[in-house]
C-alpha cells in the first residue's frame, strides 16, 4: 500500500461538472494523519511507516498503546495504521501528513468495512435461485443439498451456505478523484465508497493502470 490518507466517511451527496451534468460523490473528512514510527528494513526488516488519527483519551487505550505515545512525545490516538512506502528515511516521527499526497491524482482506491447484514440465507447472501413457487413445494427459499451422503461424508470447505454477510474489509479500485479540498480538509469521490456513515476508509493513489 502507496502513502495515502485515512479520513471519516461522511456520506453522498451531487455536484455537478462543467457540462452541466448531476456527478454522485461521496464526501470524506480527511483530518491531516501524524507519523508515529517509522520501521526500516534494518530494524524491523520493511520500509513502512505507522500513523496515527483521531485523539483519544487514556481511558480509552492499553497501557502498551499509552506507552508507545509517550515514548516519541506524541499525543494519544485512537486508530493506528501503517502504509508501506520505499523510502522511510524521509519521514520523522511527529511529521504531519497533509492531503497534499492527493496532488494531481486522477485514480484512487478505497478501503474500508462494508455495511454489517446481520445473518442473512443463500438467496440474498449468494444470489441462489428460488425453488417452485407453488403450494405444493415447500423449497422456496431452501439451501438444497449440501453435499453427497457416504462419500465424501462431510461437508466440503467453502459450500456456500446462510450466515453472516457483510462487515468485511473491501477495497474498491480506480474511483474516480472528483475534488480535494484542502481548506475544509474534504475529499469528493466519485459513487459511493465501502461502510456506513461515521466509519473510517483509506485512500491511497490507485496502483492500477487505467487508460481513461
Amino acid at each position: 500500500m502507496t502513502l495515502g490518507v485515512i479520513g471519516k466517511k461522511l456520506g453522498m451527496t451531487q455536484i455537478f461538472d462543467e457540462h452541466g451534468l448531476a456527478v454522485p460523490v461521496t464526501v470524506i473528512k480527511v483530518d491531516p494523519i501524524v507519523v508515529t514510527q517509522v520501521k526500516t528494513v534494518e530494524t524491523d526488516g520493511y520500509n513502512a511507516i505507522q500513523v496515527g488519527t483521531i485523539a483519544a483519551k487514556e481511558k480509552h487505550l492499553t497501557k502498551a498503546q499509552i506507552g508507545h505515545f509517550k515514548k516519541n512525545n506524541l499525543e494519544n490516538y485512537r486508530h493506528l495504521q501503517e502504509f508501506r512506502v520505499d523510502d522511510a528515511s524521509a519521514y520523522t516521527v511527529g511529521q504531519q501528513i497533509e492531503l497534499s499526497v492527493l496532488d494531481g491524482i486522477q485514480k484512487v482506491d478505497v478501503v474500508g468495512h462494508s455495511i454489517g447484514k446481520g445473518f442473512q440465507g443463500t438467496v440474498k447472501r449468494h444470489n441462489f435461485g428460488r425453488g417452485p413457487m407453488g403450494h405444493g413445494s415447500k423449497n422456496h427459499r431452501e439451501p438444497g443439498s449440501i453435499g453427497a451422503g457416504t462419500t465424501p461424508s462431510r461437508v466440503i470447505k467453502g459450500k456456500r451456505m446462510a450466515g453472516n454477510m457483510g462487515n468485511e474489509r473491501v477495497t474498491i479500485t480506480k474511483l474516480k478523484l472528483v475534488k480535494v479540498d484542502s481548506e475544509n480538509n474534504l475529499v469528493l469521490i466519485k459513487g459511493s465508497v465501502p461502510g456506513c456513515e461515521g466509519r473510517l476508509v483509506t485512500i491511497t493513489p490507485s496502483r492500477t493502470k487505467w487508460n481513461g
